[in-house]
């Protein structure tokens, strides 16, 4: 069942990570009549290290005997809410002359909405698979999904430039520190 469920994921993470890449590389093709916006740029590639992240975290379901209809409709959409999360990003075609920072505040609601549902979609993702024995919970987890949902809350709700600054690289960070540490630890466990 995994095989059939993870061609699904992978095209819906696929194509955030290439409607990403496309705005991207869009952005620096038409750099010098765009405004751009450091903060957008930084939450570009947030958002690839988070779905790389989740694509590969998907990977440890393949060892799941039993699936339910539930779980398969509880994957699927919570890799449709991360694409739809990316696709807010940048929009399907945008002007040479478009200015990302407007951009970026007419749709950090429904942005930071988003991330926050994903972050607690998270939760029972990550639970589940601890308990049907696919992967360990990393003992970092309890420090990082708060800090991600206040992340991802505190950027729903506030406008301040500096307060979405500081939030983009507190992300970065956050995820930085748990991908490393919880790797670190299943390096010293062998």
């Amino acid at each position: 069942m995994f095989s059939y469920l993870g061609v699904l994921i992978s095209v819906i993470f696929g194509l955030a990570l290439a409607h990403l890449l496309r705005g991207l590389s869009k952005l620096i093709q038409i750099r010098q009549t765009v405004r751009i916006y450091w903060v957008h740029v930084l939450w570009t590639f947030n958002l690839l290290l988070y779905v790389l992240g989740l694509w590969w975290g998907m990977y440890w379901w393949n060892n799941l005997q039993e699936w339910t209809t539930e779980l398969f409709l509880f994957l699927t959409s919570y890799s449709i809410v991360v694409f739809v999360m990316s696709s807010l990003l940048y929009p399907a075609e945008f002007p040479a002359d478009m200015d990302f920072e407007d951009y970026y505040y007419r749709n950090h609601r429904w942005f930071f909405g988003l991330l926050t549902l994903a972050s607690v979609l998270d939760i029972p993702e990550t639970l589940l698979k601890g308990a049907a024995n696919l992967r360990a919970v990393p003992p970092q987890y309890v420090l990082f999904v708060p800090t991600i949902i206040t992340i991802a809350a505190i950027g729903t709700l506030s406008r301040d430039r500096r307060v979405h600054a500081l939030l983009a690289v507190a992300w970065l960070a956050a995820m930085l520190a748990y991908m490393n540490f919880s790797s670190l630890e299943k390096l010293v466990a062998r």
